[in-house]
């Protein structure tokens, strides 16, 4: 019997066994008795450390006594293990030499939250966005046919990641290939949210069915009583299996489906894997388990414990909370709701995470989580706003990336009255590059018919979401991870007219074109700077009048955004610029052309120098260079705004 935890540990746990495995060929060693005592051992050290360092484990919990059986009995890494989406992998990661390691998980320096092909061999394939797993997992049994090797390959990919059509192309080509590829769907009916639509109620309905069991025990107590080759008996298992067996869709796709079975019954689960092993094609291992399994609190609420912050000490004072982005998101879009009947909100997956909770609740009409299927959700939209509803789309900027083709073809080029509520745009902190929101100013600004939007605080993101709902055709509002500066915001829905930033502080030399979440940023330098400040709002169209004033006033344009520089904002200045043949200095300050390692996002942005010291540092030595006047100093005064050697760096 599995251990249970009611609260989590705060002193590292007694793990004798578990402290003796460096990888997994000490597994292989173990019988059935030690790797159960292993499970237990292994379950309260992922609580501990989740407790120390935070972060996704409820998927991880549920996951454990896959994890050793998998590594048990296949000759990892050799064999090729892909795991799918990444929240499920901390025992993983333990059970692979980072049993350290893991209590600095997401921070900088420590490992990463999800797997990395540069952090261990054990890590086959980079993952963080869902579904990929048994794609992967294809494309490298495919080349071990190839090189003439034997080795397997293993994909483990979660129900809610089944809902994907990226999993079911995969499928389909699996069989076509007829690979040895094993494929084992860990069914917890889980994925962040709780999973819709037709196939998580398939799975629910398949494995809690009293019916389905009686005929299966029946079936057995029948075809012992006579000969195999019977064809009666024959016929009757098929017809049997077509009325109530739960593979019956991945056989007909050309998988020997297996299951479903327990999934934290070990003995089972290593004696299943075993026997899989001399079995050639394509496999489909079904493994029902419980997310959250062995702290009561997380199977209880296993949406609320998907993941967990860091447990402080006791008596440390929080700091004050303030709203989050997608809360105030959340509250805009029932307030809108109520006003225009035609308004439906749409997410893929991420009813809690985008804040819709309170919507799906009171308009359960008129909201629509469509499952981890970012492209079939933004052509639903597409197709509601040509019958005259007004879609809102509340997508990650990360996911936004997977349903680019739509968002052009579907939806901007047939100029269709589609809102998106992008959350988690620039830097998200400890989830690192795979979540970051690093690329969609850049990849939106080059989509014709599109208004693209980036608030500073949070009344300015309510007044641009009713600016984006109220324009007639496809608009974006970006907004960051957490919480904004605490701006009071404001109860209306009034717009605010289309294109038109603001100038909050007037200074000398140097006026800062700020795009977004970094205009306390931004105001802070220049007072540092004696610098202008506008505020843009608008990526798409640009407030071209009020560059054109601070260009003629001021001898340095710099150009502020949460946005890789490539393609981004400043370019859009910069373009603009171009065509008014304006020699005015240009300096872009935004991400830098890498991905952005894990860390806090306050740390990663002073890494990247877009804290107030690093714009400080490198706008005044632009500034120095161009003979600018900044800080107060008068010994150069730009004439009319221009420095004394025009020339553009």
């Amino acid at each position: 019997m599995a251990l249970s935890f009611t609260e989590i540990p705060l002193n590292r746990p007694a793990t004798p066994l578990l402290d003796t495995i460096e990888g997994p060929a000490a597994l292989r060693h173990l019988d059935a008795t030690a790797l159960e005592r292993l499970a237990d051992e292994l379950r309260a050290y992922l609580l501990y450390a989740a407790g120390q360092t935070g972060g996704h484990f409820g998927a991880g919990l549920g996951v454990v006594e896959l994890t050793i059986a998998l590594h048990h009995v296949f000759d990892t890494p050799e064999d090729r293990l892909v795991w799918d989406v990444g929240h499920q992998t901390y025992p993983h990661k333990i059970l692979t030499g980072r049993r350290e390691e893991i209590l600095r998980i997401r921070r900088a320096d420590g490992i990463a939250g999800f797997p990395k092909r540069s952090e261990s061999p054990y890590d086959t394939f980079g993952v963080g966005h869902s579904s990929t797993s048994i794609s992967a997992a294809l494309g490298m049994a495919l080349a071990a046919r190839m090189n003439g090797s034997a080795r397997r390959a293993i994909a483990v990919i979660g129900d809610g990641a089944m809902t994907a059509g990226m999993a079911f192309e995969a499928l389909n080509h699996s069989a076509h290939l007829d690979l040895d590829l094993l494929v084992v769907l860990n069914d917890n009916q889980m994925s962040i949210s709780r999973n819709v639509g037709g196939l998580s109620t398939y799975f629910s309905k398949l494995w809690s069915s009293r019916f389905y069991n009686f005929v299966r025990e029946a079936g057995k107590r029948v075809l012992k009583a006579f000969p195999s080759t019977s064809t009666l008996v024959r016929k009757a298992e098929e017809l049997m299996k077509a009325l109530v067996a739960p593979g019956i869709v991945f056989e007909e796709l050309g998988f020997t489906y297996i299951g479903p079975i327990d999934g934290h019954n070990l003995p089972l689960l290593v004696n299943t894997l075993t026997n899989l092993k001399q079995v050639t094609g394509p496999v489909l291992l079904h493994v029902a388990t419980v997310k959250g399994k062995g702290f009561l609190p997380a199977e209880a609420d296993p949406i609320g414990y998907h993941a967990l912050a860091k447990i402080e000490p006791p008596g440390t004072i929080p700091p004050p909370a303030k709203a989050k982005y997608q809360d105030l998101f959340g509250a805009w879009l029932c307030d809108m709701a109520a006003a225009e009947p035609r308004l439906v909100g749409i997410t893929p997956a991420m009813t809690e995470g985008s804040g819709m909770g309170e919507f799906a609740s009171r308009f359960p009409q008129r909201f629509h989580d469509v499952a981890i299927a970012e492209q079939h959700a933004v052509t639903l939209a597409a197709g509601l706003a040509c019958e005259g509803m007004k879609p809102v789309v509340a997508i990650y900027s990360t996911f936004l990336q997977r349903a680019y083709d739509q968002l052009i073809h579907d939806v901007a080029l047939q100029q269709l009255d589609v809102l998106f509520a992008i959350d988690r745009a620039g830097l998200v902190g400890e989830d690192g590059p795979t979540h970051a929101g690093s690329f969609d100013l850049s990849f939106l600004r080059c989509i014709p018919n599109l208004v693209i939007m980036a608030p500073a605080d949070e009344n300015e993101a309510r007044r641009l979401l009713c600016t984006g709902f109220l324009h007639p055709g496809p608009a974006a509002v970006r907004y960051p991870r957490g919480s904004g500066p605490g701006v009071a915001v404001e109860p209306g829905l009034e717009p605010l007219p289309l294109g038109v930033g603001r100038r909050l502080r007037q200074g000398n030399g140097v006026a800062i074109l700020n795009f977004g979440a970094l205009l306390s940023t931004a105001l802070a330098a220049a007072e540092t700077l004696d610098a202008s400040v506008a505020d843009m709002r608008f990526v798409k169209p640009l407030d071209t009048a009020l560059i054109d004033r601070l260009a003629a006033e001021h001898g340095l344009l710099v150009t502020l955004e949460d946005n890789v520089v490539a393609g981004g904002a400043g370019s859009a200045v910069a373009e603009y610029l171009a065509t008014t043949h304006n020699p005015v200095a240009l300096l872009h300050l935004g991400l830098p052309d890498r991905f952005i390692d894990h860390d806090s996002r306050a740390a990663q942005l002073a890494a990247v120098g877009l804290d107030v010291a690093g714009l400080v540092r490198a706008i005044g030595a632009r500034a120095q260079r161009l003979q600018l006047a900044t800080s107060g100093d008068q010994r150069v005064r730009p004439n009319g705004g221009r420095a004394a050697s025009s020339s553009r760096p």
